[in-house]
C-alpha cells in the first residue's frame, strides 16, 4: 500500500465553472425564464453542482419549485455533456503536480460529486484520465461526499494506504469529508472560494500546486 493523495475535481484540479454556468443558462432560456447566472459572480454556485444552479436561478426568478429543479436536472446534464470542455482547463501546475506525486511513489485518485460518466469524459477530453488510478463519482456509490465511504472508495481503488492518505479540495464539502474520514485536508485558495477556505481550518492551504508536494510529505510522509 502506498501513501495516497485523493483529489476533488471541480474547483480543485480544473476550473469547470464557466461551462457549468453556460449549461444552466441554456436551461433557463429553454424554460422561457429571463434569469441568467453571472459568469463572474456565480462561479462558486456553479461548483456546487447542477441542482444548486437551477435552484439559485429559479429562486431569483421568483419561481422556485423543487419539482421543476428535478425535472430540468437531467436536461442540464445533457446540455453540459455537449460542451463540458469549451472553457474548462486544468489549473496551472495541476498536471505537473500529479505527475510528480506519481513519480515519487504516491497513489493518486479522484473523489468527485460530479456524475461519474461526466467526470470520466471530462478527464479524457482534458487528456489526464491516465494520471489517476481511481475515479469515484457522485453516482458510483449509494453515497457521495461528505460521506467518508466515498473518500475511502477512492483510496482503496488506487491501492492507497488508508492510514497515510489525505484529500485535496476547495470547499466545505471536502473539509467535512476529510474530517469524517479522520484524515488531513489540503484546500486550494485559487478556486472561486479564494482565501475564504482558511476559515474552514484545514490542515493546509496552498496558493499554487507547486506547494502541494511539500505539504503532502509533511502531512502523510514520503513513500
Amino acid at each position: 500500500m502506498k501513501p495516497c493523495v485523493i483529489f476533488d475535481l471541480d474547483g480543485t484540479l480544473a476550473d469547470t465553472s464557466l461551462d457549468l454556468l453556460a449549461a444552466a443558462n441554456r436551461c433557463f432560456e429553454e424554460m422561457g425564464e429571463a434569469v441568467r447566472l453571472n459568469t463572474d459572480a456565480d462561479r462558486m454556485i456553479a461548483l456546487r453542482g447542477g441542482r444548486r444552479m437551477l435552484t439559485e436561478g429559479l429562486t431569483r426568478a421568483g419561481r422556485m419549485d423543487e419539482a421543476k429543479v428535478m425535472q430540468w436536472y437531467p436536461r442540464l446534464l445533457e446540455v453540459y455533456a455537449e460542451t463540458l470542455d469549451v472553457h474548462t482547463a486544468m489549473y496551472p501546475g495541476a498536471v505537473a503536480s500529479v505527475e510528480a506525486l506519481r513519480g515519487a511513489g504516491y497513489a493518486v485518485g479522484i473523489a468527485t460529486n460530479k456524475p461519474e460518466g461526466l467526470a470520466e469524459e471530462l478527464l479524457t477530453r482534458l487528456g489526464v484520465r491516465s494520471l489517476f488510478d481511481s475515479m469515484i463519482g457522485a453516482d458510483t456509490l449509494p453515497v457521495k461526499k461528505p460521506d467518508p465511504a466515498h473518500f475511502w472508495a477512492a483510496v482503496d481503488g488506487c491501492g492507497g494506504a488508508r492510514e497515510a492518505s489525505l484529500l485535496v479540495g476547495d470547499s466545505d464539502t471536502d473539509r467535512k469529508t476529510s474530517a469524517a474520514a479522520g484524515v488531513p485536508s489540503v484546500l486550494v485558495s485559487f478556486s472561486p472560494a479564494g482565501e475564504a477556505v482558511r476559515a474552514l481550518e484545514p490542515e493546509s492551504v496552498i496558493t499554487h500546486f507547486d506547494e502541494l508536494m511539500g505539504e503532502v510529505a509533511r502531512l502523510i510522509g514520503q513513500p
